[in-house]
């Protein structure tokens, strides 16, 4: 059914570029038939959101990839430097988070695990709409902070690292055949809202693919039954993701750890001083407006990914 919306939702914006097109050209012939040049300002803003909606629409038919139309698993781990990089995770958090949110996709947190001293030290969240996947996967990586620390009472500059992981969600009968023997599987205390009515059962799930250190885990649903479901499904789908990269055929031919983000190689840099800039590595995109990003407007960094990825 999700497919079938994201299809309909395509076609009815193939349908409006059209409207729009048409609806400028009857412009434009009758500003050139009333000689009202003044008028002009008006058309070149509507031909200034004409293009930018055709972009968008050509770069929605470069997701032609297997899973790209799913739904997406985003993980952000916090890296070394305690609550500096702690909090550094937790902006990144709200920043996917308003990205989401002007996309018209829904989130649920699958896993949190928060810091009483401060920010967070990962989570897991479900994106949840057409191409999801297909977009999020350009986020994979390392991103960089370089800021004057809040924490530092000295004002000094510091840098903080925070690694997000993506992968598409698959359905409950996806092709993958997974050894129980090469599972490891923990049950630990799932975390709720907090005050006198936390959420204190054994319900959370962890499982490690011994071959590979692959983990997940999930703590979202009180029952533990549905946290493993949920949490089987994460692994095969990182399972499927590490088969196609390493392009092996088999998942036992897979071995040693799963470290496809490495601290040494950042995918973009976000500078609060001594200046504001963020900038993506892989494309060399780059922007002075750092608060428009953190608010959530990725799209330029995503688009030119996707874009270099289709030419490749």
């Amino acid at each position: 059914m999700q497919e079938i919306k994201g299809l309909n939702g395509e076609i009815e914006r193939y349908e409006d570029l059209i409207d729009r097109i048409e609806d400028l050209e009857v412009y434009i012939a009758l500003i050139q038939e009333t000689g009202e040049y003044g008028e002009y300002r008006e058309l070149q803003v509507g031909m200034e959101e004409l293009e930018k909606r055709a972009n968008e629409f050509k770069l929605s038919t470069l997701l032609n990839g297997e899973y790209d139309k799913n739904n997406a698993i985003l993980s952000i781990h916090s890296g070394a430097g305690g609550l500096e990089a702690q909090d550094w995770a937790e902006m990144l958090l709200r920043m996917y988070r308003r990205w989401c949110e002007s996309k018209g996709y829904g989130v649920d947190t699958l896993d949190l695990a928060p810091d009483t001293e401060g920010g967070i030290k990962s989570v897991t969240l479900l994106v949840k709409g057409f191409n999801a996947y297909g977009y999020l996967k350009s986020e994979k990586g390392v991103h960089r902070l370089v800021r004057i620390s809040p924490f530092d009472a000295s004002g000094k500059r510091h840098t903080s690292f925070a690694s997000v992981d993506v992968f598409p969600e698959l359905d409950d009968d996806a092709d993958i055949d997974i050894n129980e023997k090469d599972l490891k599987i923990d049950t630990y205390r799932s975390s709720g809202a907090g005050g006198q009515h936390v959420n204190t059962t054994d319900s959370a799930i962890r499982i490690t693919h011994l071959p590979t250190g692959i983990v997940v885990q999930c703590q979202s649903e009180r029952s533990q039954h549905s946290n493993r479901a949920t949490a089987m499904n994460m692994l095969k789908a990182k399972l499927i993701q590490l088969k196609e990269e390493e392009k092996k055929e088999r998942i036992e031919d897979l071995h040693g750890n799963y470290s496809q983000i490495a601290w040494g190689s950042q995918i973009r840099s976000y500078v609060f001083h001594p200046y504001s800039m963020v900038k993506d590595h892989r494309t060399d995109v780059e922007t002075g407006d750092a608060s428009r990003v953190m608010d959530g407007d990725i799209d330029e960094f995503i688009d030119e990914y996707l874009k270099q990825k289709a030419l490749s």
